[in-house]
């Protein structure tokens, strides 16, 4: 079971320590480690990061916008190898 949300409320709201969090939510700080590190990756940035912004995403939504990978534009145009 994902516990992205609460991770991010106990570092945003009580500013607790990735050990601190790990204790309380009975998962490894390795986890911690890495849902707050994808938020840094997915743009959340912390220091203009506040819980109400985060409060009204249901786990499901945090969960696809921290873990789905960006679209990355591709420039390149395949060759037209039926012309060659």
């Amino acid at each position: 079971m994902r516990k992205i949300k609460d991770v991010l409320c106990l570092k945003l709201q009580a500013r607790l320590s990735r050990e601190h969090i790990a204790t309380a939510l009975h998962i490894s700080k390795g986890v911690v480690a890495k849902y707050i590190g994808l938020a840094g990756a997915a743009g959340l940035d912390w220091t203009g990061l506040d819980w109400a912004s985060i409060r009204d995403l249901d786990e499901t939504q945090l969960e696809h916008r921290l873990l789905s990978k960006p679209v990355k534009r591709s420039d390149y145009v395949l060759p037209d190898y039926g012309r060659i």
